[in-house]
């Protein structure tokens, strides 16, 4: 099992805080501009971590040189299911250093959105005290 699967399953944030590189950038689903650097990232994901329910990975997807790897999976998020997928590009030191996600259906987006709305200010604190 992919190290970043065994993280995120095991809902270990250490260890996926460790998998990201100090410059990788998030672009999340729900939100305009991506989000630039390890800090902010780490605190997104403990953020996401809190919000998703009956999470789970269903697919992983791997180049065969071993640098881009998608992640397919479905979660509940205010009683909505949501299916979705994590794209990760990882660094020639293995870490990952671009890490984009996507979701359907709209009306789950919508519920993530706004759980994830509802977490910023703790999301944003943890941030700044990294």
């Amino acid at each position: 099992m992919h190290p970043f699967r065994a993280a995120v399953e095991n809902r270990d944030a250490a260890a996926i805080e460790a998998l990201l590189a100090e410059d990788v950038v998030f672009t999340s689903p729900v939100a305009f501009k991506p989000y630039g650097g390890k800090a902010i990232t780490a605190a997104i994901l403990r953020g996401v971590l809190r919000v998703f329910e009956d999470f789970r990975y269903v697919r992983e997807i791997a180049d065969p040189g071993g640098r881009d790897h998608a992640f397919v999976f479905t979660a509940t998020v205010d009683g909505r299911e949501i299916q979705g997928c994590d794209f990760l590009h990882f660094d020639e030191e293995g870490r990952i250093d671009d890490f984009t996600v996507m979701v359907r259906p709209l009306s789950a987006a919508q519920a993530l959105s706004a759980a994830m709305g509802a977490q910023f200010d703790r999301i944003s604190r943890e941030a700044a005290g990294a």
